[in-house]
């Protein structure tokens, strides 16, 4: 039997504030995780716009781009890509692009952050693929800026 002064250990979680009365959605983030969420919510709109450019200011341009890709055949494989490839990489087509970033975790220390959540993707409102975000965060000159994104993409076992 597990003594009982360990329990509070056992069950430490992250304290999650209640639900806003009448909405059933999660409240917006406030003070400085919603400054954490503006870089992050304008590469989502910068990927909409399909305008690399567009991302030029949101982020550290010697960071990072990783893509841990599950096939459909189960193969797993790592992709890096430069953040200056991703901005040059996104440009304008045909295709609408939306990107769902599902109830985000956003933890601050300082000048570092990082948001974590669940995402699907969206081409031509049709679900293209989904996973997990997670950007990594600095604050320079009183500004957020991404320093690196990673995520997980597969095209299988996603839902809405």
């Amino acid at each position: 039997m597990m003594p009982l002064f360990l329990l509070p250990l056992l069950l430490q979680i992250t304290p999650t504030p209640p639900l806003p009365k009448g909405t059933g959605k999660p409240p917006e983030p406030q003070g400085e995780a919603a400054a954490v969420m503006v870089p992050v919510n304008a590469t989502f709109a910068a990927i909409a716009a399909r305008n690399g450019e567009l991302l030029r200011p949101l982020a550290r341009e010697d960071g990072n781009l990783f893509i841990a890709n599950e096939a459909a055949d189960g193969t797993h494989k790592i992709i890096r890509r430069p953040m200056t490839e991703f901005f040059a990489g996104l440009k304008p087509g045909p295709e609408k692009y939306e990107e769902r970033l599902y109830d985000p975790a956003i933890e601050v220390d300082g000048d570092v952050a990082f948001v974590w959540g669940r995402f699907n993707f969206y081409i031509d409102g049709k679900l293209h693929h989904c996973g997990y975000d997670l950007f990594d965060l600095v604050r320079e000159n009183g500004t957020w800026k991404v320093a690196n994104i990673s995520y997980s993409s597969r095209t299988a076992g996603c839902s809405e």
